[in-house]
Parts: structure tokens; C-alpha cells; sequence
């Protein structure tokens, strides 16, 4: 299936606060690209757009399906979930008083995904088995990395073709940022995913991203085609190499 999202020259913010400043990047069908920054710099923000919970004051998106086009910032959350398009998003958002069985279930809401539960749930069950071992308990009662995991299996049970990833490293400790990373591109090429993946943690995204954007104060100040060019990149060394 052919897919692709571009976006071009974005603007976004809250009230008279500009978060995003003429955007532009897009994405291929089987790429996961990376959009690195530090916090506060217009990365989730530009999620949200992408998932139409914040509307553009200027610019477009536009998700491409083999030989149609959708432009997004026309539509609601549910009709761009409905395209397949599903976000985990940054601090998990899960329904801590739900069950894991249960936050898997919701996240088969879309009408495509229904009628393919058990097979998804199988398939998460068997990528996280210590979900299947605490189907019965209370999300919010899982630990951090636990959460995250049920977060992205929540995610899948949409069957989704495009996942955007928001900041999965965040408050996880370090062994468990690689193994959620390593999951995602695991899930990705099992399942065939597109996926945009937000991140400070230039390392760890490194492993599994074709390229990367940088994002500073909401403008895209670079592009890597490869991620050696992300490597060699003045901005990288200096925010996260230390060069």
C-alpha cells in the first residue's frame, strides 16, 4: 500500500502563543523518521496537528493512500483515526482505573480494527508478554515501562498504517528506553509500519530511525537525509554529542 505524509508550512499554537513556525517534512510509506528536539520546542504539538486535537492557523497535511488524498486539517480526530492513523502519545494517557484487557479493547475502536481484536490482542499479548500476564490489573496500578508497553499495544490494536510515537523515553529508565525503542522498530517491520516518532534521546532514536528532522523553538532547522548526516550536524554535536 502506497502511503505518505507531507506537511507543509505549519502553523500552530495556543491563543496568541505561536508553537510551530513554517513546518515542513514528510514521510514515506515504510520509513520511520525521526523529529528530534528537546522539550518545549513544538514536537508534540506538531502530533497533535497530525492528529487534528490542535488546529493550523496556516499550512497543510496531507495523507496520501494509494491514489487519494486526505487533507487533515480538515477533518476530526475520529475520521483521521479512521484512516488509519494512530498516536501514542507522550505520558502514555492510558485509563488507569480500565484493565489492560480493557485500554487494549478501546484501542480497537476504529471500525476497521474491530473485526481483527483477536488476532491484535494475540499479536500484543505475544510482543509484551507481561501484559498477558496482567490482563486482570488496573493499568494505573503497572509500572512506568509497563504502561509505555501497553500504550504502543494499545496503539496496534487500531491496526494502524501510519504510528506516530510522542516521546517514548520519557520517565523510563534507561534500560528500559532501549527495549521500548527496540519494540518499535520490531513492530514496525512486522507489521509494515509508517512511523514519525518524536524524541529527545538522540541515541536511542538513532537506532531504528532512515532519517531525522531538528526542531528548535518550532521551525525545522535541519534535515537529515541519512542519519550520518544527522551525526555530522553541528546542532547534534553540540545538544547531544557534547562535540
Amino acid at each position: 500500500m502506497a502511503l505518505s505524509l507531507d506537511i507543509r508550512d505549519l502553523e500552530a499554537g495556543y491563543g496568541a502563543v505561536r508553537a510551530l513556525h513554517g513546518v515542513s517534512l514528510e514521510i514515506l510509506q515504510g520509513e520511520t523518521v525521526a523529529m528530534l528536539g528537546t522539550n518545549g520546542n513544538g514536537k508534540s504539538t506538531l502530533m497533535k496537528c497530525v492528529m487534528g486535537m490542535v488546529r493550523p492557523t496556516r499550512g497543510t497535511i496531507t495523507l496520501r493512500i494509494e491514489d487519494e488524498s486526505h487533507d487533515l486539517t480538515r477533518l476530526s480526530t475520529e475520521e483521521i483515526v479512521n484512516l488509519g492513523v494512530t498516536m501514542v502519545p507522550e505520558g502514555r494517557r492510558l485509563f488507569p482505573k480500565l484493565t489492560v484487557e480493557e485500554n487494549l479493547l478501546l484501542g480497537a475502536f476504529r471500525p476497521q480494527a474491530r473485526s481483527m481484536i483477536s488476532r491484535n490482542s494475540s499479536f500484543c499479548y505475544e510482543t509484551f508478554p507481561v501484559l498477558a500476564e496482567r490482563r486482570r490489573q488496573l493499568a494505573g496500578s503497572l509500572s512506568g515501562g509497563q504502561q509505555q508497553m501497553l500504550a504502543i499495544a494499545r496503539a496496534l490494536m487500531s491496526a494502524p498504517k501510519l504510528l506516530l510515537v510522542d516521546e517514548p523515553s520519557v520517565g523510563l529508565a534507561p534500560i528500559l528506553v532501549s527495549h521500548t525503542i527496540t519494540k518499535i522498530k520490531e513492530l514496525k517491520e512486522k507489521y509494515g509500519l509508517t512511523v514519525l516518532m518524536a524524541e529527545q534521546n538522540f541515541h536511542q532514536a538513532i537506532r531504528i530511525a532512515d532519517r531525522g528532522y531538528i526542531i528548535v523553538h518550532g521551525e525545522i532547522v535541519f534535515e537529515g537525509k541519512t542519519v550520518a548526516e544527522l551525526e555530522q550536524n553541528e546542532l547534534v554535536k553540540s545538544y547531544y554529542l557534547g562535540t
